[in-house]
């Protein structure tokens, strides 16, 4: 059996007993999420995290670890900024905390599954046609832009073409009927508000990849690199949007850290064939930025509030 093999099968073993034990039976049933609660699980997801990169060190050498952290620094910083739409998103369907847990959890399997797909097709594409690399710099830097100068994002459920074939062609109920996606209504299989939630948050993390995964590209092409960083970093999602859900307000700036990291990225795969950039440097620029950003939100944040209240 090669190293290779040995190391998927030690991270499928380490993500299966860490999701039986997360989302299969402390959070199996629906309850609201306490402070404490999910940054107990937060210092869990970095901690195994931040193990399995020492794993990578000894197993794969010191490159391939700096890979896998500067992947896994990326991923977290997008899914930092990915927390702003699912509080408007849930915010829009009127969603309680007692039932975000679970469609935060069955978006999280889906997330798994759709970067799968999205890691191979982007690597495979990347070997197949070079060009491709300059296209995905192209959307990192568009992106990046969009993001710092864009204004505030608009959720609008009813324009989402799942959301659309969904009304079309099953019934919906009004209200939320427990923790169910699916009620028998009258002998007839009807949808809930948490079924459309749930597609919503779907559909985001379709785009959300669309994103990421060619920054992790822009660091390393390495398919086990790549899944790995990114499975962490939306395991630990979870348990990171109740801890940071009600003092998202206080990072107003770390949007404009993560736009210019995109555009970072984005403009490190369009000079690919003209500069090497060491993987250390990239990681310094993002370690940097993200403390920058982070700093600035946290000094001006009590400032501006403290103007808002000014007559």
């Amino acid at each position: 059996m090669s190293s290779q093999t040995m190391l998927w099968l030690g991270f499928g073993t380490i993500i299966t007993v860490m999701f039986v034990l997360d989302l299969g039976i402390f959070n199996r049933k629906s309850h609201a999420i306490s402070f404490r609660e999910a940054l107990a699980w937060t210092l869990v997801w970095v901690s195994l995290a931040f193990a399995f990169n020492v794993w990578i060190y000894f197993s794969m050498g010191p490159t391939k670890a700096l890979e896998f952290f500067t992947g896994y620094l990326i991923e977290e910083s997008l899914s930092v900024d990915n927390l702003f739409v699912f509080i408007m998103i849930f915010g829009y369907f009127h969603i309680t905390k007692v039932h975000q847990p679970k469609i935060l959890k069955w978006g999280i399997i889906g997330a798994l599954l759709m970067r799968a797909v999205f890691i191979l097709v982007g690597i495979e594409l990347i070997e197949r046609f070079h060009w491709m690399i300059y296209v995905f710099g192209g959307i990192l830097i568009v992106t990046g832009i969009k993001m710092a100068f864009g204004g505030e994002e608009k959720i609008e459920p009813e324009k989402n073409l799942l959301v659309r074939l969904v009304r079309r062609f099953v019934p919906i109920t009004k209200r939320i009927r427990g923790d169910r996606f699916f009620i028998n209504k009258g002998g007839i299989l009807a949808a809930t508000p948490l079924f459309l939630t749930l597609l919503v948050v779907e559909s985001s993390d379709v785009i959300f990849a669309v994103d990421s995964i060619p920054a992790v590209l822009a660091v390393t092409r390495d398919p086990f690199i790549v899944y790995t960083s990114n499975v962490f970093a939306i395991m630990g999602l979870r348990s990171l949007y109740y801890l940071l859900a009600n003092v998202m307000e206080m990072f107003a700036y770390l949007k404009l850290g993560v736009s210019f990291i995109l555009a970072y990225v984005g403009g490190k795969m369009l000079l690919t064939d003209v500069i090497h950039v060491p993987v250390h440097f990239s990681l310094g620029v993002i370690i940097g930025t993200l403390a920058v950003a982070i700093l600035i939100s946290i000094t001006l944040a009590p400032q501006k509030g403290h103007k808002s209240h000014t007559p």
